[in-house]
């Protein structure tokens, strides 16, 4: 009976510890979240130098050179669609074509834009229609151009801008 008893009363010992080790204490927070509206937008770098070299004969139009070894990336979480424009610094004189094509995997791409005689406050669309998320490693195809009429262009630095926008 003395073994009874002894093993009764250690079967409420480990009862009460188990009770013990499932006790707990909690605390709460308020938390107060928000996501703002995120426009991003990058390029890999500069392409490389636009010189034309060579025309045919009889022919004003210089035959124009490619650039396609640069890439864009946006990240945009705007409630509707958003759009990409580009504009130089200052117009390219006349006689002088510079088009730029943007490609995009959430937008509608404009093609090959002329964006010769853009300026700061005259800027193109190149990409409309983004739709929200992430369009990332997009190609970017410059292509210059220029008539044999307009004469030479001396090394020329220009900068291009572009804008995500909506």
């Amino acid at each position: 009976m003395k073994k009874v008893l002894a093993m009764v009363g250690a079967a409420v010992m480990s009862f009460g510890l188990v009770q013990q080790a499932m006790a707990q204490a909690t605390a709460t927070q308020n938390l107060t979240l928000a996501v703002n509206s995120v426009y991003k937008i990058a390029t890999s770098g500069n392409p490389g130098a636009l010189t034309i070299t060579t025309g045919t004969a009889g022919t004003n139009a210089l035959t124009s050179v490619s650039d396609a070894t640069t890439n864009y990336s946006i990240t945009q979480n705007f409630g509707s669609t958003v759009k990409i424009t580009a504009n130089l610094d200052a117009a390219l004189p006349a006689g002088y074509l510079l088009q730029l094509n943007l490609a995009s995997a959430k937008g509608t791409s404009a093609g090959a834009v002329d964006v010769s005689a853009t300026t700061p406050s005259s800027a193109s669309n190149v990409v409309t229609g983004i739709s929200m998320g992430a369009d990332a490693n997009q190609g970017i195809t410059f292509t210059f151009g220029a008539n044999a009429s307009a004469g030479t262009l001396s090394s020329t630095a220009k900068v291009l801008t572009l804008t995500l926008t909506n």
